[in-house]
């Protein structure tokens, strides 16, 4: 499994921005996708993941609402969707493949960066 995050950005505080991570390759084998985040100095932390099949939906409890995890089954793309960033939201976000509710696959970040 290949994974293509894109969409990260410069954005002021308030703003909104989409991330999309585009996979190929044996996709099938995937059952569920997530996206995480690794802020500079700190550890990678999980931000949501989608199910491939019914569409079930985690999120860690910092996200608040303000983040949204969909996917596209026949573009093989899943997204988030990001309100009302804050500076705190600044790091390297990286998409990631589950095989038997681990995550295995990762693709390479997409850097966002919230000024103030």
């Amino acid at each position: 499994v290949q994974l293509q995050a894109s969409g990260g950005g410069l954005v002021q505080a308030g703003g909104s921005l989409r991330l999309s991570c585009a996979a190929s390759g044996r996709t099938f084998i995937a059952d569920a996708m997530g996206w995480f985040r690794q802020a500079p100095g700190k550890e990678r932390e999980f931000i949501a993941q989608i199910s491939w099949s019914g569409g079930r939906t985690y999120y860690s409890d910092f996200v608040e609402g303000r983040f949204t995890i969909s996917r596209d089954n026949a573009k093989n793309t899943v997204y988030l969707q990001m309100n009302s960033l804050k500076p705190e939201d600044t790091a390297v976000y990286h998409c990631a493949a589950s095989l038997s509710n681990e995550f295995k696959y990762w693709g390479q970040g997409t850097e966002v960066t919230v000024s103030s």
